[in-house]
């Protein structure tokens, strides 16, 4: 349980850190609005690390079902504990982007396009190409899941690993975040994209988009598999 509640919190602060820099620079009325995308990378790496160094000696910090399937496939996870980190994962990215929607409540009101707001919680594709997509959230996931498979056991002791993570996320995000996002995660996306659904307010035009929401959270988990199995064939 002492994992899973790691989970969910962090995953939880993941969000509310990741998502909350979106709202920043996005939303009407911030004092922050039109921060930037070298803005949105610093706070997405700066997301992911500071929960890992929280919880990391707990739950090993996934904060993400295609970690956690990834380590499982590698041995390195218990196939018993992945339905409990997953759902904890969830969670977490639920209620992350139900506190954004309360701390920023007043800029989303402000804010009349719906594909903005929506676009603070979740991911989308500057241009759909469900194939390309679908490539590109693969391709993001497997360098993220192989790199970190290949980060020294004894790294974290030391808190290096979760700076190497914070470089893999703003890599991953300088080169691929143009083309979907650079989701990764459906913790971090498929969880926020729901609260979304259910939580914003309508400007007229709302639409969670799981016409292409399907994508950030299957492949991730497709890119992780593979980047798992390729790994073992070449390091184990």
């Amino acid at each position: 349980m002492q994992a899973y509640l790691a989970e969910f919190i962090g995953t939880m602060m993941l969000v509310l850190l990741g998502d909350g820099v979106c709202c920043n620079v996005s939303l009407n009325k911030s004092g922050m609005k039109g921060g930037g995308t070298v803005h949105i990378l610093i706070g997405w790496g700066m997301a992911v690390m500071v929960p890992a160094f929280t919880f990391g000696a707990m739950s090993g910090a996934h904060f993400n079902p295609a970690v956690t399937i990834g380590l499982a496939i590698r041995g390195g996870l218990a196939w018993s504990l992945v339905p409990g980190y997953i759902i904890a994962q969830m969670l977490g990215g639920f209620c992350g982007a139900a506190i954004l929607m309360v701390l920023y409540g007043d800029h989303i009101k402000a804010t009349d396009d719906d594909a903005t707001i929506r676009g603070c919680f979740c991911t989308g594709p500057s241009i759909r190409n469900t194939v390309l997509n679908f490539l590109s959230e693969f391709v993001a996931t497997f360098i993220l899941v192989f790199t970190l498979a290949s980060i020294p056991g004894d790294a974290g002791a030391s808190g290096v690993s979760w700076v190497l993570v914070y470089g893999v996320i703003v890599a991953c995000g300088a080169s691929f975040g143009g083309l979907t996002g650079y989701a990764m995660n459906a913790a971090r996306d498929s969880a926020p994209r729901f609260a979304y659904q259910v939580l914003a307010p309508n400007k007229g035009k709302k639409d969670p988009d799981w016409a292409y929401g399907w994508i950030p959270a299957v492949a991730p988990i497709c890119g992780g598999i593979v980047a798992s199995l390729l790994w073992m064939a070449v390091f184990a």
